[in-house]
């Protein structure tokens, strides 16, 4: 059963590889980086039906005389501009925490369990992923992006204190792998989530 499990994702990257050419390209890449404007009404024909779409392909031209006015910079001008320089702290602050927040460690961690519930822990992982992916969508909205880098952060940090008791603890109760594994759901939870 596993070995199929696993074959599973190749089917949906077939699928889309099967209908991706039949997906028109985006309107805005075809007048803006192609400068294509017939291809890009065929494309809004194509994904908004008939119709008067001048006002969207008003809207890309505004988008493009925006891009055109704009100085693109290299690396070292972004390091060296003043302007932006919160913006690449803050930017280099969260990829850091991003690294250095454990959620390696704790997929490490799955080895330290009995081969029997392995299987089991990396399919509920999986299945936390997609929960937190979900619940990061409706939940950024109304919180902001702060406020869940913040609590995520916060509930990871307490999730690994607690794995760490408990996964020192796992060989004196037999009832700890349980709570173990529990938390590890919680940890990638709270990484979807915060992260």
């Amino acid at each position: 059963l596993w070995p199929w499990l696993l074959a599973s994702s190749g089917l949906s990257a077939l699928v889309q590889l099967v209908t991706l050419p039949f997906f028109p390209d985006s309107p805005s890449y075809l007048l803006i980086q192609k400068g294509n404007e017939e291809a890009c009404r065929k494309a809004i024909r194509k994904l908004w039906g008939e119709g008067d779409h001048q006002a969207e392909i008003d809207d890309i031209m505004k988008e493009k005389g925006a891009m055109t006015s704009t100085k693109t910079l290299r690396v070292l001008e972004v390091i060296k501009e003043r302007s932006l320089r919160w913006q690449l702290y803050i930017l280099m602050t969260v990829m850091t925490t991003l690294q250095l927040c454990g959620i390696n460690a704790v997929e490490c961690s799955l080895s330290k369990f009995e081969e029997y519930l392995i299987p089991y822990v990396s399919l509920g992982v999986g299945l936390c992923e997609c929960l937190s992916s979900i619940l990061c969508s409706t939940l950024i909205d109304r919180f902001g992006r702060k406020v869940l880098l913040w609590g995520g952060y916060t509930l990871m940090c307490s999730v690994l204190a607690l794995l760490t008791m408990t996964l020192s603890l796992q060989h004196r109760y037999f009832w700890m792998h349980y709570f173990s594994v529990i938390l590890i759901f919680l940890f990638v939870v709270f990484y979807g989530i915060g992260p």
